[in-house]
């Protein structure tokens, strides 16, 4: 019985060893943990989207602003010009042809009015982008514009992970608003 019982101990020893221990995290110059790749798939798009949709709409509740809609027009200016920040490799507003986002917005066929852009370059989730834009008060007032009603989220990722974010906030026309393609 003892016999079968250290053989049984052994076993299990040996399997522990055979396991070894969980693999330490690359660290930076820093000392942190290293950040792990977040790939995105074209299968994730919308999954994305409305993540980001349903936690601006909780952000804008909680502040007492209007809940906002993604809106296809603004979805295509925001990827075409997280596209465009990647081939600049700079994270700005204004295009490789110098384009503004109203500018961006109107090529895109949007009739409304620009309400403001957010625009981030990193390797971190939609959420964690969303946590730092709200930690900035510029960006955190366009997101809270409670004169926003609809909303354009994209990104482009590069083969090595980065990721360039944009999201873009505007009015519909009629809503009392001067959209962005009206005449001076």
């Amino acid at each position: 019985m003892k016999r079968s019982t250290f053989l049984l101990g052994a076993a299990a020893l040996a399997l522990t060893a055979c396991a070894g221990a969980p693999p330490a995290p690359t660290l930076g110059a820093d000392g942190k943990p290293l950040p792990k790749v977040y790939r995105i798939s074209s299968a994730d798009t919308g999954r994305i989207q409305f993540r980001m949709l349903d936690s601006i709409n909780a952000l804008r509740q909680a502040s007492g602003a209007p809940a906002v809609e993604l809106n296809a027009r603004l979805n295509a200016a925001a990827a075409t010009h997280a596209r465009d920040m990647s081939v600049q490799n700079r994270p700005w507003h204004f295009g490789s042809d110098g384009s503004s986002p109203i500018t961006r917005v109107q090529r895109a066929g949007y009739s409304g009015r620009l309400v403001g852009e957010a625009i981030s370059e990193t390797y971190e989730t939609e959420l964690e982008t969303l946590g730092a834009w709200m930690e900035t008060p510029s960006t955190r007032a366009i997101l809270l514009d409670p004169t926003a009603r609809e909303m354009g989220f994209s990104w482009f990722q590069e083969s090595n992970g980065k990721i360039w974010w944009n999201l873009v906030l505007g009015t519909p026309e009629g809503t009392g608003f001067t959209p962005v393609n009206a005449p001076s």
